[in-house]
Parts: C-alpha cells; structure tokens; sequence
C-alpha cells in the first residue's frame, strides 16, 4: 500500500551526509505507525553502506522520524529498499593501484585451512594484479602423474606429499608477480616459510571454524584426505577435524604478514554472518592488509623500497 510521508533525515553528528553517494543502496524497515487523530508518527529503521576513507563501504543504522497526514495510509509493518549498484570490481580495482606500488612485483602467498577460500581469492587478486596464479596443490598432482591429493595421500602418506609441497615451493620462491594458493598444512614446516618469504608476502585467510564446516559438508568431504580419519555426518566430521588442525597450526598461520579475518570484515560492514561475505570483498581486505604491512617499515625492507 503507498503512503505520503515527508522525512527529515537527522544525521547522529558521527555521520556525515555528503559521504552517502547519490547511488546509495540501502534498505529502510517501517515499524508500527503509531495513529492519532490527525497524523500518524512511524520509526523507520535505515540501513545503508557508507564510503570511508579507505574507499569501503561500512553500514550504519539510523532513526528517521516521519509523519503523514490523516488522508494517507499505510499498513502497520511495510519494508522498502533503495536499490543501486556497489561497485566492487572498481573497489578492487582502485584497491589494487594503491597497492602495486608498494607491492613492487613481490609474489603473494595464501595460506588458511581447507576450504577458506585461497583459490577463489586468488584468482581474483591474480587477475586484478595481472600476476599469474598458481595452486599447488595442483603442481604437486601434475608431478605425480596427475593423482588427486587424496590418492597421493592414500598410496604414498602425507611425508611424500609435503616433501613434494617443499619442492614445489622452491621452485616459486625464485619467481616474481605470483598469487599462489597453498595446500593447508604447508605452514607446518619452516623450510615452507623460508620459500614464501623469500621474495613474497604470505596472507593468511582466517575463516570461522563453523563457516569452514559448512562449506566443506555442503561440497562433500571427498577431497579432503585430513577428514577420512573422522566419523559422523559432514558437518561434524568436518568441524571435529578443522578445529584439531586449527589448534596444530594456529601459531603457524600467525607467522603470516597479513592475516585477512572474515569475522572483522563482516563487522565492518554490517553483516550477520560471514557467508554473506562475497569473494571480493575479501579480495579487497586483502590488499588492504598487504598495504598496511608493506607500509611499515619491516614491510618496506621486504618489499625492497
């Protein structure tokens, strides 16, 4: 049902109005109108994302008060929303430009448990980088005959696979402009560090357990050698093994340069649940904490600036 309303915004003095663009999305929640005899008052709930100076957008929450005249109606709970386009890849995009400077062609290596995302983050930040990206995992599948990981696993044990992992990432610590996704365990042994950080900066993905679970148990545990030890349904199974490991490299994926949290963004932007989260948006934290790091002066001192 339409309603004429007239709205006056007031702004909490921690807002700054000019900040919302003109294309602004945003979604405004109407609660109960409270009806008298000549006007109705109603409280509308706004929501909508806010450009901070870092070129993200964070949501904020405000109160607009309203009033119709009598000749107007409107049923007690009715929802609306401001729908415009958010940009990400212009984001990213920009993101990536301040970065590449300080970047200066020095390889990027992902590191996180199994199913934080490394892969898909990768390609986005190789793409937007114009670097090559690589898996290797998938390196050490084509050097082995092309058996999956979970073959190599079952004929010739874990030892073999991360001897072959170490291998692999000797070879690509000698090159530059790399986005290299990691298999999970390859923060364990030191040597691994030493590759990565020869003339690259490591990124850990720091995913909820519970939102790694889901994703693996929604995909099937198949894939993931580490999870055939454990017993009971996906899910269980997946946030059993997950949490053991988190535990076994926890101080591992610390040694990181850059630790990108999907609790923290989500966060910042106003989000229930870090599924909401997109790809790039993570992809846009990302070089977010490489800049940040690269900007210190131990970051600097890597980076050879």
């Amino acid at each position: 049902m339409e309603a004429g309303v007239a709205c006056k915004l007031n702004y909490p003095t921690w807002i700054e109005s000019e900040r919302f663009g003109r294309n602004s999305t945003g979604s405004l929640r109407f609660g109960q109108i409270a009806k008298q005899e000549h006007k109705a008052r109603l409280v509308v709930l706004a929501h909508f994302p806010v450009l901070t100076s870092s070129n993200r957008f964070r949501s904020v929450s405000f109160e607009v008060s309203c009033s119709s005249s009598k000749k107007f109606s409107a049923s007690t709970t009715e929802t609306g929303s401001v729908h415009a386009p958010y940009d990400e890849a212009l984001v990213l995009k920009n993101k990536s430009l301040e970065v590449e400077p300080y970047l200066n062609g020095h390889s990027i290596y992902l590191v996180g448990l199994m199913g934080s995302g490394k892969t898909t983050v990768g390609k986005i930040l190789s793409n937007v980088l114009s670097y090559s990206f690589c898996d290797s995992d998938a390196l050490i599948e084509q050097e082995v005959n092309g058996m999956s990981v979970a073959e190599i696993f079952k004929l010739h044990g874990e030892r073999f696979f991360r001897k072959k992992e170490t291998e692999v990432l000797q070879r690509l610590s000698s090159k530059k402009q790399l986005v290299v996704s990691t298999g999970g365990g390859a923060v364990v042994w030191d040597v691994n560090w030493d590759y990565m950080q020869k003339k690259g900066i490591v990124v850990w993905l720091d995913v909820p357990l519970e939102a790694l679970a889901q994703r693996i148990a929604a995909v099937g545990t198949h894939s993931r050698p580490l999870l055939h030890y454990e017993h009971g349904d996906p899910y269980t199974k997946a946030l059993k093994r997950l949490s053991f490991l988190l535990e076994l490299r926890g101080k591992n994926y610390a040694k990181a340069n850059a630790r990108v949290s999907l609790e923290e963004i989500a966060g910042k932007l106003g989000y229930r649940d870090v599924s909401d989260l997109t790809p790039t948006e993570i992809a846009i934290e990302a070089l977010q904490q490489i800049e940040g790091y690269l900007k210190e002066e131990g970051g600097m001192v890597i980076a050879g600036l």
